[in-house]
């Protein structure tokens, strides 16, 4: 008999949900046959049988939660007899109380050696459990990962280990927290006729981890914000112009693809702002690559789906991959490789409304870009009012990594181009 379990996909993943059983018991399988869907905190996976075989049993119901190497079925190998475990069940009371009787004994000597593991790490921190990227991340963050408890399988360290071990520092030195956590105990005396109006839904999933990102990203960096307001009436009439061809080639052409193509020319000129924060080394790193996060509003809520080499990729691409990764993004068959890697964040918030926004950077980011709706305006131009349209747009950024200065002059470049599209064709690729 072979046990199918829930493997560690990486990406700091420690449980997920039960979305859909894709097999039933007693069903012939084939090898790497998917036997059901999972929802983890940042996509829907399949989780496939290494061998095939015949469902004996399915452990857990949709909507169950499960743990990292948990298993989810249990199958019949070919060639396997399968009654024999069945007509020995009835032996198996009589011997269990020996085996019961030896697993007693035997974690008074097992023990020992395990806590002795879980000591070494602080004398020696390169020996902690964990995987390159999550030892980057404690890095960024200034987390000595000898001292974080890991939870993943075999005591791994998880990225969301690294993460809480920052946020609960964090909240210890909030002195106001024990104040304010007081006066919500009262709740519970609420009349039992407004409870029947009340609704208590989970924080799991996306839900939490948005929370827990922007949480931390709140009390680690410093979050400065700059306004200002773009004149894009050429880049209108480009779009409305190459919208038609975009069409036939089957292109939605948005404005987020002019948008990322003049970002990638404005983080080229000004690179502290394409750029990570390594606290414990104390270093900025500059990056010469270009991964743009694009912020997707879910029915789960908000996925940030990233577009790889953003600077090599025409306008056209743009929007090709940009549609696609927020289309996968919506329906959860997003990849997990497609939801890491950014270097800068844009979130549109134009396509729903609002004038200006204060966005939460998206962490390892030192930077993230709010833009808005565009609305017609009256504008002074050579002494006289005319009619522009003018998109509205915001910049958070980290002011442990970037001044006022800094930022200004991005902004000023990113209007330029978008004043001007012509500027794309010269400048981007």
């Amino acid at each position: 008999m072979v046990d199918v379990k829930f493997p560690d996909v990486g990406e700091g993943v420690t449980e997920g949900t039960i979305v859909k059983w894709l097999v039933k018991e007693g069903e012939e399988i084939k090898a790497d046959q998917a036997v059901a869907e999972i929802e983890t905190d940042k996509a829907i996976v399949e989780i496939p049988s290494s061998e095939a075989g015949k469902i004996l049993k399915l452990v857990g119901k949709e909507g169950d939660v499960i743990k990292v190497g948990s298993t989810l079925a249990s199958l019949a190998v070919p060639g396997e007899t399968v009654k024999k475990p069945e007509t020995g069940a009835p032996e198996k009371p009589t011997e269990a109380k020996p085996a019961e009787a030896k697993l007693l004994e035997e974690p008074t000597e097992v023990k020992p050696p395990e806590v002795k593991p879980q000591e070494r790490p602080a004398e020696m921190p390169g020996r902690a459990l964990a995987v390159p990227s999550t030892r980057r991340l404690a890095r960024e963050l200034g987390v000595d990962i000898s001292k974080v408890k890991g939870t993943g399988p075999g005591g791994r360290i998880t990225d969301e280990d690294v993460r809480k071990s920052t946020v609960t520092e964090a909240k210890v030195e909030v002195p106001q927290a024990p104040e304010t956590r007081k006066p919500e105990a009262a709740p519970v005396e609420i009349a039992p006729e407004i409870k029947a109006l009340e609704e208590r839904i989970p924080i799991k999933g996306i839900r939490k981890t948005i929370g827990e990102r922007m949480v931390l990203s709140l009390f680690t960096a410093p979050h400065v914000v700059s306004m200002d307001e773009a004149d894009v009436t050429e880049l209108v009439k480009l779009r409305e112009k190459e919208k038609k061809m975009a069409e036939e080639k089957g292109i939605k052409l948005t404005y987020l693809a002019f948008i990322v193509k003049a970002v990638t020319v404005a983080l080229k000129q000004h690179p502290y702002l394409n750029a990570s924060l390594d606290q414990k080394k104390n270093e900025i790193v500059l990056k010469r690559y270009y991964n743009i996060g694009i912020a997707v509003d879910t029915p789960e809520g908000l996925m940030v789906p990233v577009i790889k080499d953003a600077d090599c990729k025409s306008i056209m691409e743009l929007a090709q991959v940009s549609e696609k990764l927020a289309d996968e993004a919506r329906t959860r068959k997003i990849k997990l490789p497609d939801l890491k890697g950014n270097t800068f964040t844009i979130t549109n918030i134009g396509s729903i409304g609002g004038i200006f926004s204060t966005p939460i950077i998206n962490p390892p980011d030192v930077a993230i870009l709010g833009i808005h709706r565009i609305r017609d305006m009256a504008v002074v131009i050579g002494g006289e009012i005319k009619i522009r349209k003018i998109l509205p747009i915001v910049l958070s950024f980290d002011h442990r990594v970037l001044d006022g200065a800094q930022a200004a002059r991005f902004m000023n470049t990113l209007i330029e181009h978008l004043k001007d599209p012509d500027l794309l064709l010269l400048d981007g690729v």
